[in-house]
């Protein structure tokens, strides 16, 4: 009988679940709300129900399970798996390794969730197999995962990839969630977009994105996307300082790190092309030479996916024969 990987990814509102086999198919994979009340104390009791309610509905025994793997938001303990801080879930020093392997009766092995969608990418998506390779994914925040050699980079206290608090704005920076000020997350996910782009409404009322604003009451990130392939003057403003700064923080990791491949991930990076072309365009200004001629920009494939795939990676790596 040929064993599966469990892959779990933590999100703030659902978590996603997969069965996976050892070469990375998803065999079945579905999702459950995440219950944030009680300070996320039910959140690893929901998991394991779910895990067994799957079993049983396929006919499959628990044994065909070789781990599990999970991914969760915030920096990440790797001796023993706790989670230091997740501000949305009220953990703080959470010991969730312990907790999951006690509720699933399964070796668990921990990561932060946007260093899991770095493995499921490098395994079965953009990266082909890349074993020097950053991913960045552009959500609500910005997240980061750095791959070296084939490995997680964790850094002393697990915040290694922190790719959304690399400042970029050096002067008159919006405050970030961090408690900084001009982050990278303040301009380049969709929360930043959007932002950028109502404050630019203030000064030009006569754009087709201000018309959206005033018909619907708000406007997203796609909007602005939308509205600078209509060639709006004003959402192709916002949209060419959100290149140049994410072509910035990545010249300069790249820089640092000289990866194979740079994965762009995340709600943000369905735009594509419209969103690629000028970030590469303002990455080859500023990066040095040899490494920009080395190192490959692209779309990340496997969408929400990527998570659990990651954790997957991780079961079959430190569990597997």
């Amino acid at each position: 009988m040929e064993k599966w990987l469990m892959g779990v990814d933590l999100g703030g509102t659902t978590t996603k679940l997969a069965f996976i086999s050892l070469y990375g198919e998803i065999k079945h994979k579905w999702e459950i709300p995440t219950d944030t009340s009680n300070s996320g104390k039910n959140i690893t009791t929901n998991i394991a129900k779910a895990i067994d309610a799957k079993l049983e509905e396929l006919g499959e025994p628990k044994s065909r399970l070789l781990g599990i793997g999970m991914g969760a938001p915030g920096p990440v303990n790797m001796i023993n798996g706790a989670i230091y801080e997740a501000v949305n879930l009220g953990w703080k020093d959470y010991p969730l390794k312990d907790l999951l392997e006690m509720e699933t009766g399964l070796p668990a092995i921990i990561d932060n969730d946007a260093n899991l969608a770095a493995l499921g990418e490098m395994w079965k998506g953009a990266g082909n197999g890349a074993k020097d390779l950053i991913c960045v994914t552009l959500g609500t925040g910005v997240g980061g995962g750095i791959i070296a050699n084939g490995h997680l980079l964790h850094g002393i206290s697990g915040a290694a990839g922190e790719i959304g608090h690399i400042t970029v704005v050096t002067e008159n920076g919006a405050p970030c969630n961090c408690g900084k000020k001009g982050c990278l997350e303040t301009v380049a996910s969709a929360t930043g977009i959007v932002r950028q782009a109502m404050e630019a409404i203030k000064g030009n009322n006569h754009s087709s994105l201000a018309k959206k604003l005033s018909r619907n009451g708000f406007i997203t990130a796609k909007d602005v996307f939308d509205s600078a392939k209509d060639e709006d003057h004003l959402a192709k403003e916002v949209l060419d300082k959100v290149a140049y700064y994410l072509g910035f923080a990545l010249s300069n990791l790249a820089n640092a790190l000289n990866p194979e491949k740079i994965v762009i991930g995340g709600g943000v990076s369905k735009a594509g092309d419209a969103l690629l072309i000028p970030v590469k365009k303002y990455f080859e200004e500023l990066t040095f030479p040899r490494v920009r001629k080395s190192t490959e920009l692209a779309i990340a494939t496997l969408g929400n996916d990527a998570g659990v795939i990651g954790a997957g990676w991780l079961v079959k790596t430190n569990f597997g024969d």
